[in-house]
């Protein structure tokens, strides 16, 4: 149960939340102070955020593909369509 709250609330987070967190993580799983339980749970939800991560770029990005100049050179954008 505890993950299914977790995920709910890294989506909750945007981009940048996400990740100055999971660079956090990592920071602190390369110093190597945190004992094996807090580090195996920060590499668990420093996975969770990476995954979130990716998702939230793979969005941005298929946005961006859908944006055209139209002949007058103004910015139009068709609605993406978005798999999650």
């Amino acid at each position: 149960m505890a993950d299914k709250n977790e995920d709910a609330a890294i989506a909750k987070l945007s981009f940048e939340e996400a990740l100055a967190e999971l660079e956090e993580i990592v920071g602190t799983l390369e110093d190597g102070d945190s004992d094996l339980d807090k580090a195996i749970s920060a590499y668990e939800r420093g996975t969770r955020l990476k995954k979130h991560c990716e998702a939230k770029l793979k969005e941005a990005k298929a946005r961006i593909d859908k944006i055209s100049v139209d002949p007058e050179g103004s910015p139009t954008a068709e609605p993406a369509d978005i798999d999650q």
